[in-house]
């Protein structure tokens, strides 16, 4: 299955009623497996969950801790990028040079690396001590 098509149809799964913003997201393990996630919407703002996390946490539930590329869709006018907690929670399961695929619903698309859309990202070499 083609990536954008698994996250486009998560999409369609997402619980959003307070926002009406529903995000699907898909990552490709190294393995080729095709793991997805969507948001889900808490009355609580804060207790959601967004699509890139979802589909991290299906990764790493199925035994997978790194995937090689990435997509993520909404109906919105431009491309939606991920959030800046997501772009963190994603390069800790990725390299830098990992292409993110970012998509309306409507067909626009741009493409970028997650070193491109996280620059200067805190990563396990600032855990170690000199």
């Amino acid at each position: 299955m083609d990536l954008m098509q698994a996250a486009r149809e998560v999409r369609e799964k997402a619980y959003a009623p307070y926002s009406n913003f529903k995000v699907g997201a898909a990552l490709r393990g190294k393995s080729g497996t095709i793991y997805t996630g969507c948001n889900v919407e808490n009355v609580a703002y804060p207790e959601g969950t967004c699509a890139e996390a979802g589909a991290i946490a299906a990764m790493v539930a199925a035994g997978e801790t790194e995937f090689t590329e990435a997509a993520v869709i909404a109906d919105s006018p431009s491309p939606v990028p991920p959030c800046g907690g997501c772009r963190q929670k994603l390069v800790e399961f990725a390299q830098g040079g990992v292409t993110l695929t970012m998509a309306t619903t409507d067909g626009l698309e741009k493409a970028m690396t997650l070193a491109d859309l996280l620059p200067g990202r805190f990563d396990a070499g600032h855990m170690e001590k000199g």
